[in-house]
């Protein structure tokens, strides 16, 4: 039945690439339907808590997505009535940034000081034309030891300040809405540049993150695919030494990524900085197939058989090596969706779809196209030179001393791998050369970190918030929270009823502390309120009922372990001295701190559940239990070597990195399941020792493994360049778990053949040889 098939593969060419090109017509009209989002919330499952708990914040106060430009003038005179005027003007214009609700800044923070018996609230710097050096020093004074402005909107030494933008997007059309924000900003930025030449304005905040995710997904396409063709092109084409062959090769990426990426359009996939890098896995996985089939092929051809024959006889021997492997490596990459994020179980899914088209394709168009071309390959009467030939003699020989040594390699650099420690932290998600990456970096040196903790506490009364002992807690909460190395900056309400009291009593410093009574609380916060402009209210730190409040604590960036570190700090004290109240901490960071752990545990589990699966197939396919065990060795230990490398070279696993098991995983399969079907193929049909079938196996796959593995390792090499750190973690490791594949395939598994053959083959006797491989290695 299948030999029917191929042969009418080979027959009828016509026929299955017009069928072929009318279903990638079909499916490539799924393309501009393909949408692109940045915005960092698609990491997060619907019900992910984190992200439950961040949105519930969010509905309760106002949103805290913003915009940050930081302004460092020329000389470091930030107080000058010239630059002083430029962060006047940038506040106003800054309010014409789309769906921007709130801009605050040293220019419009709002001061509260006693004149008489009144409460006067005005901006901090209000006269737009002159400023005297009396003046000048009074908003120094001012700027630089106000709780809620010193290192959060100017720097302790008043050398750089920064004007916050609140953004309320509505998410209707958000394709559209965040271009329209960052282009806005951006066209600021550019104008306060002109106006003030020599000094620099940096954009940092959540938005300008998510704006940075969908710009180093764009700039990866734009350079990382082309770089990938040219790679496969010089590598299959110097090594197979085929332009025709190669130009097939081309035909069956295009059209695969072409079906893939459109499908996905089809299934309402929006793709994002993870799940972008689809098109270049897709292309490196592809070429697996198709050298499969194209190294047999030019074998045959080389050998004296017809084009046609050799390219049967190719598919015959391929057919079940390649769906086996293609099966696994989906199955690999199907494993992502245990991930908590949706944009690797899309990355996971589209590769998957990915394979198996390739897998298609490759048994059908690819043999179609062969023999439609007219591709010549001179015939060999004597061999020369082979490669393959020499390694398989010297693995047979030295083999007693390769299998130790190579066992106590994979065993040592196992022993390292546990030392890796998981750890994310999304500013370095960016390389130093990306624009927000720069921003955030320079924020941090000048002022303080992009990352932001938000507590909300709420006392379960209404009017809570004017409770003298509800505010006593939070002062004191927030003086602990201000001590804590990590925290640059903390907004609290206290330090607003501490200022308001003050100013009711003539402005007196003694009087900077709390109200006595719920009352005064109440009338001091009501006068505040009523006297502030619009946009600037409390709405953002207080809720309706003014049951509870929000803290915010900006503090410095750091990774995954620090920021699970504090916030368990800031539980504990929580529960230890004020425990009546109820408490809710969270925070885009917080965020990604936090899946990064789910995230392990959940790909644990999903490899696991792949491993089984794989080794099952591997056992139904090579029709041995025996096999499928021994299959283990060779299949976990590349990753064992990988990562224990990777302790030794980084030692921080972030969330791209928890996914490098479950996809090596189906990949590294391709080269043993080749490399046993083809010996076992020797083993049993031809009755031939251990030794001659693992000189079989490498004689007829030996030269495919390694030229599939160039291009894996170039490709996912390829990728390791991109400006998205999960990805090119993830490229880099993968590369060198792949790499390490095929060596161990080369010189552990044919060891481990030959010592383990009267395990494996109980009942044939490994020295009853038919005979030695004299005639062409394929035909059996």
């Amino acid at each position: 039945m299948l030999d029917k098939f191929l042969k009418g593969v080979i027959n009828r060419p016509i026929l299955v690439m017009a069928v072929t090109l009318l279903f990638v017509a079909a499916a490539g009209t799924g393309l501009p339907k393909l949408s692109f989002t940045g915005d960092y919330r698609v990491f997060f499952s619907e019900d992910n808590p984190q992200l439950i708990a961040y949105e519930s914040m969010e509905k309760v106060y106002s949103k805290s997505d913003s915009v940050s430009f930081l302004l460092l003038p020329e000389n470091g005179e930030l107080l000058s009535p010239k630059f002083l005027q430029s962060v006047q003007q940038l506040t106003d214009d800054a309010w014409q940034v789309p769906f921007s609700t709130r801009v605050d800044s040293i220019s419009n923070f709002q001061y509260t000081f006693a004149e008489d018996d009144d409460l006067i609230v005005e901006d901090l710097i209000s006269d737009r034309t002159q400023f005297s050096e009396e003046q000048i020093e009074k908003i120094r004074k001012i700027a630089v030891s106000e709780p809620q402005l010193v290192s959060k909107f100017i720097s302790p030494g008043a050398h750089a300040t920064l004007v916050n933008v609140t953004i309320n997007m509505p998410g209707i059309d958000t394709l559209s809405e965040e271009p329209q924000v960052t282009a806005k900003v951006r066209e600021l930025k550019a104008q306060f540049e002109a106006e003030n030449p020599g000094s620099q304005v940096y954009l940092s905040g959540i938005v300008m993150m998510s704006a940075a995710f969908g710009e180093a997904a764009m700039v990866d396409n734009a350079t990382l695919v082309p770089l990938m063709f040219l790679i496969v092109i010089l590598t299959v084409g110097l090594l197979l030494r085929t332009i025709l062959g190669t130009a097939s090769l081309l035909v069956i990426i295009i059209i695969s990524i072409v079906s893939t990426m459109g499908l996905s359009g089809w299934g309402g996939i929006s793709l994002t900085g993870a799940s972008a890098s689809a098109p270049i896995m897709i292309l490196t996985l592809v070429v697996a197939d198709c050298v499969h089939v194209l190294t047999t092929v030019l074998y045959e051809m080389r050998g004296g058989m017809q084009r046609k024959e050799a390219i049967f006889r190719s598919l015959q021997v391929n057919f079940q090596p390649i769906l086996l492997t293609s099966v696994t490596t989906a199955i690999g990459f199907l494993s992502m969706n245990f991930s908590d994020s949706p944009p690797f179980n899309d990355l996971g899914n589209m590769v998957a779809v990915g394979v198996m088209l390739a897998f298609v394709f490759s048994i059908t168009t690819f043999p179609a196209i062969l023999s439609k071309l007219p591709m010549k390959v001179k015939v060999q009467e004597k061999a020369g030179f082979d490669l393959m030939d020499h390694i398989s003699k010297f693995v047979i020989r030295r083999r007693k001393l390769l299998l130790p040594l190579v066992a106590i390699g994979i065993v040592a650099m196992g022993v390292f791998a546990p030392q890796n420690q998981l750890n994310d932290d999304p500013v370095r998600y960016f390389t130093e050369a990306t624009e927000f990456r720069q921003a955030t970096d320079a924020l941090s040196d000048n002022i303080s970190g992009m990352t932001v903790i938000e507590i909300s506490v709420g006392s379960e009364k209404d009017s809570g918030v004017n409770d003298p002992a509800f505010l006593k807690d939070l002062e004191n909460f927030t003086v602990w929270l201000r001590d804590q190395p990590e925290v640059d900056h903390v907004n609290s309400l206290s330090d607003t009823f501490k200022r308001l009291n003050m100013n009711m009593h003539g402005d007196d410093e003694q009087w900077y502390r709390l109200p006595e009574s719920k009352a005064l609380s109440a009338q001091y916060l009501l006068m505040y309120e009523m006297s502030l402009p619009y946009g600037l209210d409390l709405n953002n730190q207080i809720n309706i009922d003014k049951s509870a409040t929000r803290v915010v604590a900006t503090i410095k960036n750091l990774d995954s372990t620090g920021l699970l570190e504090i916030e368990d700090r800031i539980n504990a004290w929580l529960n230890n001295n004020a425990p009546q109240y109820s408490v809710s901490i969270t925070g885009p960071n917080l965020m990604f701190a936090h899946i990064a752990q789910r995230n392990i545990s959940s790909m644990l589990m999903g490899t696991l559940l792949a491993l089984v699966l794989i080794s099952f197939l591997l056992g139904v396919a090579l029709k041995s239990v025996r096999y499928s065990l021994l299959s283990l060795i060779p299949n976990l230990a590349p990753a064992v070597v990988g990562f224990g490398l990777w302790a030794l070279w980084d030692g921080e696993i972030n969330m791209g990195l928890t996914l490098v098991m479950g996809i090596t995983l189906g990949i590294v399969v391709d080269d043993t399941v080749h490399f046993l079907s083809k010996y076992l193929r020797a083993r049993t049909l031809r009755g031939e020792s251990a030794e001659e079938a693992v000189r079989y196996a490498f004689a007829n796959v030996g030269r495919a493994l390694y030229i599939t593995t160039l291009v894996l390792f170039f490709g996912f090499m390829c990728l390791a360049q991109s400006q998205f750190k999960l990805n090119a973690d993830m490229g880099l490791l993968t590369a060198v778990i792949i790499l390490f594949a095929l060596i161990i395939d080369f010189l552990l598994l044919p060891p481990l053949l030959i010592k383990l053959d009267a395990y494996l083959h109980p009942n044939q006797n490994s020295s009853n040889a038919l005979q030695p491989v004299a005639q062409h290695p394929t035909q059996a």
